[in-house]
Protein backbone atom coordinates (compact mmCIF):
# COMPACT_ATOMS: atom_id res chain seq x y z
CA UNK A 1 0.00 0.00 0.00
CA UNK A 2 3.01 2.61 0.90
CA UNK A 3 4.87 1.15 -2.04
CA UNK A 4 1.79 1.99 -4.19
CA UNK A 5 1.46 5.49 -2.93
CA UNK A 6 4.85 6.44 -2.92
CA UNK A 7 4.65 5.43 -6.62
CA UNK A 8 1.62 7.91 -7.73
CA UNK A 9 2.44 10.97 -8.67
CA UNK A 10 -0.45 12.89 -8.32
CA UNK A 11 -2.10 11.92 -12.13
CA UNK A 12 -6.10 11.28 -12.08
CA UNK A 13 -7.70 8.19 -12.74
CA UNK A 14 -9.69 7.24 -15.59
CA UNK A 15 -13.38 6.31 -14.50
CA UNK A 16 -14.80 3.78 -17.08
CA UNK A 17 -18.69 4.16 -17.47
CA UNK A 18 -20.54 0.66 -17.46
CA UNK A 19 -19.94 -2.23 -20.03
CA UNK A 20 -21.91 -0.47 -23.24
CA UNK A 21 -22.72 -1.51 -27.12
CA UNK A 22 -18.96 -3.25 -27.89
CA UNK A 23 -18.10 -5.37 -25.13
CA UNK A 24 -21.48 -6.62 -25.09
CA UNK A 25 -20.87 -6.94 -28.78
CA UNK A 26 -17.60 -9.35 -27.77
CA UNK A 27 -19.63 -11.63 -25.45
CA UNK A 28 -22.20 -12.18 -27.55
CA UNK A 29 -19.91 -12.95 -30.35
CA UNK A 30 -18.21 -15.57 -27.94
CA UNK A 31 -18.04 -18.97 -29.64
CA UNK A 32 -18.37 -20.03 -26.07
CA UNK A 33 -19.91 -19.03 -22.69
CA UNK A 34 -17.52 -17.75 -20.07
CA UNK A 35 -17.36 -19.89 -17.16
CA UNK A 36 -18.14 -18.73 -13.92
CA UNK A 37 -14.91 -17.86 -12.86
CA UNK A 38 -14.70 -15.97 -16.13
CA UNK A 39 -17.76 -14.17 -15.14
CA UNK A 40 -16.24 -13.48 -11.80
CA UNK A 41 -13.13 -12.04 -12.82
CA UNK A 42 -14.65 -9.75 -15.46
CA UNK A 43 -17.05 -8.57 -13.19
CA UNK A 44 -14.20 -7.81 -10.60
CA UNK A 45 -12.00 -5.99 -13.42
CA UNK A 46 -15.04 -4.42 -14.91
CA UNK A 47 -16.23 -3.05 -11.10
CA UNK A 48 -12.54 -1.82 -10.86
CA UNK A 49 -12.29 0.14 -13.97
CA UNK A 50 -15.95 1.85 -13.47
CA UNK A 51 -13.96 3.57 -9.88
CA UNK A 52 -12.30 6.74 -10.54
CA UNK A 53 -9.49 5.01 -8.35
CA UNK A 54 -6.41 3.14 -10.66
CA UNK A 55 -7.06 -0.23 -10.61
CA UNK A 56 -4.47 -2.59 -9.57
CA UNK A 57 -5.43 -6.08 -10.44
CA UNK A 58 -3.84 -9.42 -10.13
CA UNK A 59 -5.66 -11.96 -12.53
CA UNK A 60 -4.35 -15.79 -11.17
CA UNK A 61 -5.66 -18.74 -14.11
CA UNK A 62 -4.35 -21.96 -14.37
CA UNK A 63 -2.74 -22.62 -17.44
CA UNK A 64 -5.34 -22.98 -20.24
CA UNK A 65 -8.26 -21.01 -18.16
CA UNK A 66 -8.75 -18.60 -20.16
CA UNK A 67 -7.74 -15.50 -19.60
CA UNK A 68 -6.90 -13.34 -22.34
CA UNK A 69 -10.93 -13.02 -22.93
CA UNK A 70 -11.01 -11.55 -20.04
CA UNK A 71 -8.24 -9.19 -21.44
CA UNK A 72 -9.83 -8.49 -24.39
CA UNK A 73 -12.95 -7.15 -22.87
CA UNK A 74 -10.75 -4.55 -20.62
CA UNK A 75 -9.04 -3.72 -23.62
CA UNK A 76 -12.73 -3.22 -25.32
CA UNK A 77 -14.16 -1.32 -22.46
CA UNK A 78 -11.57 0.81 -22.92
CA UNK A 79 -11.65 1.69 -25.83
CA UNK A 80 -15.46 2.35 -26.19
CA UNK A 81 -15.05 4.89 -23.83
CA UNK A 82 -12.18 7.27 -25.93
CA UNK A 83 -9.19 5.51 -23.89
CA UNK A 84 -6.42 3.67 -25.22
CA UNK A 85 -5.10 0.00 -23.84
CA UNK A 86 -1.94 -1.73 -24.43
CA UNK A 87 -0.97 -5.54 -23.45
CA UNK A 88 2.64 -6.24 -23.05
CA UNK A 89 4.06 -9.71 -23.61
CA UNK A 90 7.46 -11.11 -22.65
CA UNK A 91 7.88 -12.70 -25.91
CA UNK A 92 7.52 -11.91 -29.84
CA UNK A 93 6.06 -15.43 -30.29
CA UNK A 94 3.54 -14.62 -26.93
CA UNK A 95 2.72 -11.06 -28.21
CA UNK A 96 1.51 -11.97 -32.03
CA UNK A 97 -0.58 -14.99 -30.56
CA UNK A 98 -2.06 -12.32 -28.26
CA UNK A 99 -2.64 -9.77 -31.19
CA UNK A 100 -4.31 -13.00 -33.36
CA UNK A 101 -6.48 -13.75 -30.20
CA UNK A 102 -7.52 -10.42 -30.31
CA UNK A 103 -8.15 -9.38 -33.61
CA UNK A 104 -10.35 -12.17 -33.54
CA UNK A 105 -12.25 -11.12 -30.36
CA UNK A 106 -12.26 -7.76 -31.81
CA UNK A 107 -13.63 -8.49 -35.18
CA UNK A 108 -16.68 -6.36 -36.48
CA UNK A 109 -16.20 -3.86 -33.22
CA UNK A 110 -14.51 -1.40 -35.49
CA UNK A 111 -11.45 -1.42 -32.55
CA UNK A 112 -8.23 -0.70 -34.29
CA UNK A 113 -5.15 -2.98 -32.77
CA UNK A 114 -1.41 -3.54 -33.72
CA UNK A 115 1.59 -4.76 -32.61
CA UNK A 116 5.03 -3.68 -32.02
CA UNK A 117 8.38 -5.93 -31.53
CA UNK A 118 11.78 -5.43 -32.31
CA UNK A 119 11.42 -7.34 -35.44
CA UNK A 120 8.89 -4.23 -36.89
CA UNK A 121 10.12 -3.12 -39.88
CA UNK A 122 10.75 0.53 -39.49
CA UNK A 123 8.14 1.92 -42.33
CA UNK A 124 5.71 0.19 -40.38
CA UNK A 125 7.14 1.33 -36.74
CA UNK A 126 6.77 5.04 -37.89
CA UNK A 127 3.08 4.49 -38.94
CA UNK A 128 2.42 2.96 -35.59
CA UNK A 129 4.10 5.43 -33.66
CA UNK A 130 2.33 7.91 -35.82
CA UNK A 131 -1.26 6.76 -34.81
CA UNK A 132 -0.48 5.74 -31.65
CA UNK A 133 0.12 9.38 -30.60
CA UNK A 134 -3.16 10.58 -32.31
CA UNK A 135 -5.21 8.75 -30.74
CA UNK A 136 -6.07 6.48 -33.88
CA UNK A 137 -4.93 3.61 -32.78
CA UNK A 138 -6.74 2.11 -29.48
CA UNK A 139 -4.90 -1.12 -28.49
CA UNK A 140 -1.21 -1.61 -29.23
CA UNK A 141 0.30 -5.44 -28.38
CA UNK A 142 3.77 -5.79 -28.20
CA UNK A 143 6.93 -6.49 -26.31
CA UNK A 144 9.77 -4.66 -24.67
CA UNK A 145 9.61 -2.25 -27.55
CA UNK A 146 6.83 -0.82 -25.78
CA UNK A 147 9.43 1.10 -23.18
CA UNK A 148 11.55 2.29 -26.06
CA UNK A 149 10.86 6.75 -25.37
CA UNK A 150 9.39 7.46 -28.53
CA UNK A 151 6.34 5.33 -27.84
CA UNK A 152 4.01 7.64 -26.47
CA UNK A 153 0.20 7.79 -26.33
CA UNK A 154 -2.45 10.19 -26.62
CA UNK A 155 -4.92 8.61 -23.92
CA UNK A 156 -3.01 5.78 -22.41
CA UNK A 157 -5.82 4.66 -19.49
CA UNK A 158 -5.30 0.19 -19.08
CA UNK A 159 -1.96 -1.34 -19.01
CA UNK A 160 -2.07 -5.12 -19.21
CA UNK A 161 0.96 -7.32 -18.53
CA UNK A 162 0.74 -11.08 -19.26
CA UNK A 163 3.70 -12.84 -16.92
CA UNK A 164 4.70 -9.78 -15.10
CA UNK A 165 7.09 -11.47 -13.02
CA UNK A 166 9.36 -11.92 -16.59
CA UNK A 167 9.90 -7.45 -16.31
CA UNK A 168 11.46 -5.75 -14.21
CA UNK A 169 10.21 -3.09 -11.79
CA UNK A 170 11.72 -0.46 -13.52
CA UNK A 171 10.55 -1.59 -16.85
CA UNK A 172 6.76 -2.04 -15.38
CA UNK A 173 6.98 1.25 -14.30
CA UNK A 174 8.12 3.08 -17.48
CA UNK A 175 5.31 1.62 -19.09
CA UNK A 176 2.98 2.94 -16.65
CA UNK A 177 4.32 6.23 -16.79
CA UNK A 178 3.24 6.67 -20.31
CA UNK A 179 -0.01 8.38 -19.70
CA UNK A 180 -1.37 12.05 -18.64
CA UNK A 181 -3.47 9.39 -16.25
CA UNK A 182 -2.70 7.07 -13.64
CA UNK A 183 -3.93 4.31 -15.91
CA UNK A 184 -5.60 1.23 -14.85
CA UNK A 185 -3.08 -1.71 -14.54
CA UNK A 186 -4.01 -5.24 -14.63
CA UNK A 187 -1.72 -8.17 -14.22
CA UNK A 188 -2.21 -11.17 -15.87
CA UNK A 189 -0.56 -14.81 -14.85
CA UNK A 190 -0.41 -18.27 -15.23
CA UNK A 191 1.76 -18.44 -12.08
CA UNK A 192 -0.46 -20.58 -9.80
CA UNK A 193 0.80 -18.03 -6.47
CA UNK A 194 -0.57 -19.45 -2.83
CA UNK A 195 -2.78 -16.53 -1.72
CA UNK A 196 -0.34 -15.58 1.14
CA UNK A 197 2.43 -14.91 -1.13
CA UNK A 198 0.82 -13.29 -3.36
CA UNK A 199 -0.27 -11.53 -0.72
CA UNK A 200 3.19 -10.81 0.78
CA UNK A 201 4.84 -10.34 -3.12
CA UNK A 202 1.78 -8.15 -4.54
CA UNK A 203 0.69 -6.22 -1.45
CA UNK A 204 -0.35 -3.88 -3.09
CA UNK A 205 -2.86 -5.25 -5.73
CA UNK A 206 -6.18 -6.60 -5.62
CA UNK A 207 -6.30 -10.23 -6.46
CA UNK A 208 -8.66 -12.56 -8.75
CA UNK A 209 -8.42 -16.13 -8.99
CA UNK A 210 -9.53 -18.11 -12.03
CA UNK A 211 -10.04 -22.00 -11.35
CA UNK A 212 -11.39 -24.77 -13.47
CA UNK A 213 -10.87 -25.02 -18.06
CA UNK A 214 -13.45 -23.75 -20.05
CA UNK A 215 -15.70 -26.62 -21.73
CA UNK A 216 -14.12 -29.03 -24.24
CA UNK A 217 -10.51 -28.95 -22.69
CA UNK A 218 -9.46 -32.55 -21.71
CA UNK A 219 -6.76 -33.06 -18.96
CA UNK A 220 -3.50 -34.03 -20.11
CA UNK A 221 -2.49 -37.86 -18.70
CA UNK A 222 0.63 -37.58 -17.17
CA UNK A 223 3.01 -40.62 -17.07
CA UNK A 224 6.12 -40.93 -15.13
CA UNK A 225 8.72 -43.51 -15.81
CA UNK A 226 12.88 -44.26 -15.23
CA UNK A 227 15.47 -44.32 -17.86
CA UNK A 228 15.17 -47.49 -18.71
CA UNK A 229 12.03 -46.64 -20.44
CA UNK A 230 13.16 -44.00 -22.96
CA UNK A 231 13.76 -46.02 -25.91
CA UNK A 232 10.04 -46.89 -25.44
CA UNK A 233 8.92 -43.28 -25.00
CA UNK A 234 10.80 -42.07 -27.74
CA UNK A 235 8.95 -44.75 -29.85
CA UNK A 236 5.67 -43.44 -28.75
CA UNK A 237 6.60 -40.11 -30.04
CA UNK A 238 7.81 -41.12 -33.37
CA UNK A 239 4.07 -43.09 -33.21
CA UNK A 240 2.85 -39.63 -32.70
CA UNK A 241 4.36 -37.58 -35.37
CA UNK A 242 3.43 -40.07 -37.86
CA UNK A 243 0.35 -39.73 -36.80
CA UNK A 244 0.10 -36.02 -37.46
CA UNK A 245 0.85 -34.36 -33.99
CA UNK A 246 3.72 -32.79 -33.04
CA UNK A 247 5.79 -32.96 -29.82
CA UNK A 248 8.20 -30.86 -27.62
CA UNK A 249 11.33 -32.59 -25.93
CA UNK A 250 11.65 -30.27 -22.93
CA UNK A 251 15.89 -30.36 -21.29
CA UNK A 252 17.28 -29.12 -17.77
CA UNK A 253 20.15 -27.66 -19.54
CA UNK A 254 21.81 -26.18 -22.69
CA UNK A 255 25.44 -27.63 -22.34
CA UNK A 256 26.63 -30.85 -20.67
CA UNK A 257 28.60 -29.39 -17.65
CA UNK A 258 30.25 -31.31 -14.82
CA UNK A 259 28.55 -29.37 -12.04
CA UNK A 260 25.38 -30.99 -13.37
CA UNK A 261 26.54 -34.92 -13.79
CA UNK A 262 24.16 -37.12 -15.51
CA UNK A 263 22.00 -34.54 -17.09
CA UNK A 264 21.11 -35.10 -20.76
CA UNK A 265 21.66 -31.24 -22.10
CA UNK A 266 19.40 -30.20 -24.92
CA UNK A 267 22.63 -29.78 -27.53
CA UNK A 268 23.30 -33.57 -26.73
CA UNK A 269 19.32 -35.18 -27.30
CA UNK A 270 18.89 -32.87 -30.35
CA UNK A 271 22.09 -34.49 -32.16
CA UNK A 272 21.25 -37.77 -30.31
CA UNK A 273 17.30 -37.65 -31.99
CA UNK A 274 18.33 -36.25 -35.11
CA UNK A 275 21.02 -39.07 -35.53
CA UNK A 276 18.03 -41.89 -34.53
CA UNK A 277 14.46 -41.52 -34.01
CA UNK A 278 14.08 -37.98 -36.13
CA UNK A 279 16.85 -38.90 -38.80
CA UNK A 280 13.88 -38.40 -41.55
CA UNK A 281 11.68 -36.12 -39.35
CA UNK A 282 11.85 -32.54 -39.44
CA UNK A 283 12.60 -30.78 -36.10
CA UNK A 284 14.32 -27.70 -34.22
CA UNK A 285 16.63 -26.69 -31.05
CA UNK A 286 15.58 -23.52 -28.74
CA UNK A 287 17.21 -22.41 -25.90
CA UNK A 288 17.62 -19.15 -23.99
CA UNK A 289 21.33 -18.63 -25.69
CA UNK A 290 19.89 -18.13 -29.08
CA UNK A 291 19.26 -14.71 -30.24
CA UNK A 292 15.89 -13.50 -29.93
CA UNK A 293 15.11 -13.39 -33.67
CA UNK A 294 16.58 -17.09 -33.84
CA UNK A 295 14.17 -17.94 -31.25
CA UNK A 296 11.26 -16.31 -32.77
CA UNK A 297 11.80 -18.05 -36.33
CA UNK A 298 12.02 -21.42 -34.67
CA UNK A 299 8.32 -21.26 -32.83
CA UNK A 300 7.33 -19.58 -35.87
CA UNK A 301 7.91 -23.03 -37.99
CA UNK A 302 6.92 -25.35 -35.24
CA UNK A 303 3.57 -23.14 -34.90
CA UNK A 304 3.51 -23.32 -38.66
CA UNK A 305 3.94 -27.31 -38.46
CA UNK A 306 6.99 -27.09 -40.57
CA UNK A 307 8.10 -28.85 -37.85
CA UNK A 308 7.32 -31.87 -36.39
CA UNK A 309 9.24 -32.01 -32.68
CA UNK A 310 10.77 -29.02 -30.74
CA UNK A 311 14.16 -29.95 -28.22
CA UNK A 312 14.22 -27.17 -26.09
CA UNK A 313 14.87 -25.83 -22.66
CA UNK A 314 12.00 -23.96 -20.48
CA UNK A 315 11.84 -21.14 -22.49
CA UNK A 316 8.58 -22.26 -24.03
CA UNK A 317 6.98 -22.35 -20.58
CA UNK A 318 5.44 -19.42 -20.98
CA UNK A 319 2.76 -18.71 -23.60
CA UNK A 320 3.28 -20.81 -26.40
CA UNK A 321 0.04 -21.86 -28.16
CA UNK A 322 -0.02 -24.86 -30.66
CA UNK A 323 -2.56 -27.18 -30.27
CA UNK A 324 -1.44 -29.65 -32.79
CA UNK A 325 1.14 -30.58 -29.80
CA UNK A 326 -0.22 -33.51 -28.08
CA UNK A 327 2.73 -34.67 -26.25
CA UNK A 328 6.25 -33.76 -24.25
CA UNK A 329 8.60 -35.46 -23.30
CA UNK A 330 10.88 -33.59 -19.95
CA UNK A 331 14.16 -35.44 -19.59
CA UNK A 332 15.59 -35.43 -16.09
CA UNK A 333 12.35 -34.41 -14.65
CA UNK A 334 13.34 -34.39 -10.80
CA UNK A 335 15.64 -30.96 -11.92
CA UNK A 336 12.71 -29.29 -12.01
CA UNK A 337 10.06 -27.83 -9.54
CA UNK A 338 6.26 -29.43 -9.64
CA UNK A 339 4.83 -25.94 -10.06
CA UNK A 340 7.65 -25.65 -13.16
CA UNK A 341 6.51 -29.10 -14.66
CA UNK A 342 2.86 -28.25 -14.43
CA UNK A 343 3.60 -25.06 -16.26
CA UNK A 344 5.30 -27.05 -18.54
CA UNK A 345 2.44 -29.03 -18.95
CA UNK A 346 0.21 -26.91 -19.78
CA UNK A 347 1.87 -26.34 -23.66
CA UNK A 348 0.42 -29.63 -24.79
CA UNK A 349 -3.28 -30.01 -24.69
CA UNK A 350 -4.66 -27.15 -26.02
CA UNK A 351 -6.29 -28.86 -28.56
CA UNK A 352 -9.48 -31.26 -28.41
CA UNK A 353 -7.17 -34.53 -29.03
CA UNK A 354 -5.78 -36.26 -25.89
CA UNK A 355 -2.37 -35.23 -24.61
CA UNK A 356 0.13 -36.79 -22.65
CA UNK A 357 3.19 -35.35 -20.64
CA UNK A 358 6.08 -38.08 -20.19
CA UNK A 359 8.38 -37.29 -17.11
CA UNK A 360 11.28 -39.06 -17.73
CA UNK A 361 13.87 -39.29 -14.45
CA UNK A 362 17.15 -41.55 -13.69
CA UNK A 363 16.58 -41.00 -10.28
CA UNK A 364 15.47 -43.37 -8.55
CA UNK A 365 15.47 -42.48 -5.28
CA UNK A 366 11.50 -43.10 -4.05
CA UNK A 367 11.09 -39.83 -2.40
CA UNK A 368 11.81 -38.45 -6.24
CA UNK A 369 9.07 -40.93 -7.55
CA UNK A 370 6.36 -39.95 -4.62
CA UNK A 371 6.87 -36.40 -5.84
CA UNK A 372 6.96 -36.88 -9.41
CA UNK A 373 3.77 -39.29 -8.99
CA UNK A 374 1.91 -35.83 -7.56
CA UNK A 375 1.67 -35.05 -11.10
CA UNK A 376 -0.04 -37.63 -12.46
CA UNK A 377 -2.47 -37.41 -9.66
CA UNK A 378 -3.45 -33.54 -10.58
CA UNK A 379 -3.94 -30.98 -12.56
CA UNK A 380 -4.70 -27.89 -10.27
CA UNK A 381 -1.78 -25.50 -10.53
CA UNK A 382 -2.81 -24.05 -7.34
CA UNK A 383 -2.40 -27.32 -5.30
CA UNK A 384 0.93 -28.04 -7.29
CA UNK A 385 2.14 -24.91 -6.14
CA UNK A 386 1.24 -24.82 -2.84
CA UNK A 387 3.28 -28.16 -2.45
CA UNK A 388 6.07 -27.05 -4.45
CA UNK A 389 6.05 -24.05 -1.62
CA UNK A 390 6.69 -26.71 0.80
CA UNK A 391 9.50 -28.72 -0.79
CA UNK A 392 11.89 -26.37 -2.33
CA UNK A 393 10.95 -22.67 -0.87
CA UNK A 394 9.25 -19.70 -2.25
CA UNK A 395 12.76 -18.10 -3.91
CA UNK A 396 12.69 -21.09 -6.16
CA UNK A 397 8.70 -21.49 -6.84
CA UNK A 398 8.89 -21.95 -10.33
CA UNK A 399 12.67 -20.99 -10.84
CA UNK A 400 11.21 -16.70 -10.48
CA UNK A 401 14.84 -16.31 -8.31
CA UNK A 402 16.01 -15.11 -11.63
CA UNK A 403 12.76 -13.39 -12.68
CA UNK A 404 11.89 -10.55 -10.57
CA UNK A 405 9.98 -11.94 -7.07
CA UNK A 406 11.53 -10.88 -4.28
CA UNK A 407 12.82 -13.34 -1.38
CA UNK A 408 10.87 -12.69 1.99
CA UNK A 409 13.36 -11.21 3.82
CA UNK A 410 12.29 -11.24 7.69
CA UNK A 411 9.51 -14.30 6.92
CA UNK A 412 9.20 -17.99 5.87
CA UNK A 413 6.00 -18.14 3.87
CA UNK A 414 4.68 -21.74 5.37
CA UNK A 415 5.51 -21.68 8.70
CA UNK A 416 4.37 -17.73 9.76
CA UNK A 417 1.44 -17.53 7.32
CA UNK A 418 -0.85 -16.31 10.19
CA UNK A 419 1.86 -14.05 10.96
CA UNK A 420 2.47 -12.53 7.46
CA UNK A 421 -1.48 -11.92 7.66
CA UNK A 422 -1.66 -10.44 10.78
CA UNK A 423 0.92 -7.88 10.09
CA UNK A 424 -0.33 -6.85 6.47
CA UNK A 425 -3.62 -5.89 8.33
CA UNK A 426 -1.45 -4.12 11.54
CA UNK A 427 0.27 -2.16 8.43
CA UNK A 428 -3.12 -1.13 6.58
CA UNK A 429 -4.35 0.00 10.09
CA UNK A 430 -1.24 1.94 10.83
CA UNK A 431 -1.32 3.60 7.12
CA UNK A 432 -4.74 4.79 7.54
CA UNK A 433 -3.44 7.12 10.65
CA UNK A 434 -0.98 9.61 10.00
CA UNK A 435 0.27 10.01 13.48
CA UNK A 436 0.93 6.03 13.24
CA UNK A 437 2.13 6.25 9.63
CA UNK A 438 5.15 8.02 10.78
CA UNK A 439 5.97 7.15 13.90
CA UNK A 440 5.97 3.33 12.06
CA UNK A 441 8.29 4.83 9.04
CA UNK A 442 10.74 6.44 11.74
CA UNK A 443 10.96 3.49 13.52
CA UNK A 444 11.21 0.83 10.05
CA UNK A 445 14.36 3.09 9.26
CA UNK A 446 15.97 3.19 12.30
CA UNK A 447 15.47 -0.18 12.62
CA UNK A 448 16.61 -1.76 9.09
CA UNK A 449 18.66 1.04 8.00
CA UNK A 450 19.12 1.08 4.63
CA UNK A 451 17.70 -2.32 4.38
CA UNK A 452 14.03 -0.23 4.67
CA UNK A 453 14.36 0.84 1.10
CA UNK A 454 15.65 -2.14 -0.13
CA UNK A 455 12.19 -3.52 0.41
CA UNK A 456 11.09 -0.74 -1.96
CA UNK A 457 12.95 -1.73 -5.18
CA UNK A 458 12.84 -5.05 -4.48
Amino acid sequence: MLNRERNHDGRPGVKHDRDRDTVRKILHSLPFSLTQAQQKAWADISGDMEDARPMHRLLQGDVGSGKTVIAALALAKTAENGFQGCIMAPTGILAQQHLETLTEFFKDTGITINILTSNTKTSERREILQKLEDGSLQVLVGTHALLQEDVMFAHLALVVTDEQHRFGVNQRAALVNKSEYAPDVLIMTATPIPRTLALTVYGDVETTVMRGMPPGRKAVETLCYTGDMRQKVYAGMVRQIRAGRQVYVVCASIEESEAMEGIRSVNDVYEELKRTWLKDIPCGLLHGKMKPAEKDAVMEEFAEDKLKCLVTTTVIEVGVNVPNATLMIVENADRFGLAQLHQLRGRVGRGDKQSYCVLLTDNREPDNLARLTVLHNSNDGFELAHQDLELRGAGQLFGLRQHGLPDLRLADILRDTDVLLAARRDAQHVLARQDLRQEMLRGAENLFDGHFSGIFNS
